[in-house]
Order: structure tokens, then sequence, then C-alpha cells
């Protein structure tokens, strides 16, 4: 299954880091981007997330929460967090069923080598927990600049 523009986000309740909990019905009442990044402290996921980072009151002005998804434990989100001041919330999905919900966790090749991983992927999810704009296999690079705008669009 794999979740497209038009469909509503599934219920799910994780935890994040910082000893929190997520749930879909925390995410209600206002614009959410939801983004998927194969994993900590690696150069494109730190990339990434510093580039949501640094953008963050751009977000926050345009009513839009950001949220990381990866399989990481609670204790590598922390870890990963203090390393690089990240201002929003890092969710744990280690038994994958978030990544499953969305169609995210993916065979992958690299060197010849198949594997399951995480597609770098983000979704900009209304109030109402509807999937507005969905990006898929992205490229670090100008991707947090075309989700902030599209977030302001919306």
């Amino acid at each position: 299954m794999s979740l497209q523009e038009g469909d509503t986000v599934p219920e799910f309740s994780l935890p994040t880091d910082g000893g929190g909990t997520l749930s879909r019905a925390d995410l209600k009442g206002g614009k959410a981007v939801i983004y998927f990044y194969p994993k900590d402290m690696t150069s494109g996921c730190t990339t990434e997330a510093e580039g949501f980072r640094d953008a963050i009151a751009d977000f926050q002005a345009a009513g839009t929460r950001v949220v990381g998804v990866s399989k990481d434990s609670v204790k590598r989100h922390d870890n990963f967090k203090a390393k690089h001041d990240l201002p929003f919330t890092l969710i744990s999905d280690a038994d994958g069923t978030l990544c499953e919900a969305f169609g995210v966790w993916v065979e992958k090749s690299m060197y010849g080598r198949k594997y399951m991983g995480i597609e770098r992927a983000t979704f900009l999810v209304d109030g109402d927990g509807v999937i507005r704009q969905a990006w898929r296999k992205v490229k670090v690079t100008g991707h947090v600049a075309a989700v902030l705008k599209a977030a302001q669009a919306l």
C-alpha cells in the first residue's frame, strides 16, 4: 500500500524524541509536514534535517508543523536532535508500521546489492489529516524550499 494525495493519514501513536508520543490526533487542526528519512547521523539525512531546521520559522509562520520519521530509536533521535539543534519532533517508527502505511519501506539497491530501507519521502497534510501533496524519491537539494512553498500555498 502506498498513500497518495487525497488519502487520509492512518491512525498512529508512536514514541518520539524526549520520551513523548505523537498520534494522528495530535496533528489535527493544523497543517503538518511528515518527512521520512533513512537514518539519523548520515550525511543526506543530516542535510535534510538541517534544511527543515533552518526554515522552521517560515514553516511556523505558515501554520505548519514539521515531523521527521525514521526507524531509529528514541535515544538515537535524542542524540541527533541535540547534535544538530533540531527544533521539531522526530518519531521513532522502530517496527516500521508508519513507514509501511505510507509506502516508504521499499526495496533499494546499492552497488548491486538489494535491501529494504526507507525511501526519502515527504507528505504535506492539511488540518483534517488529508495528504495534499507528496514528494517521493526526494533529492535533498532544494527540497525544503519546495515543501515550504507548498505549505504556504495550502
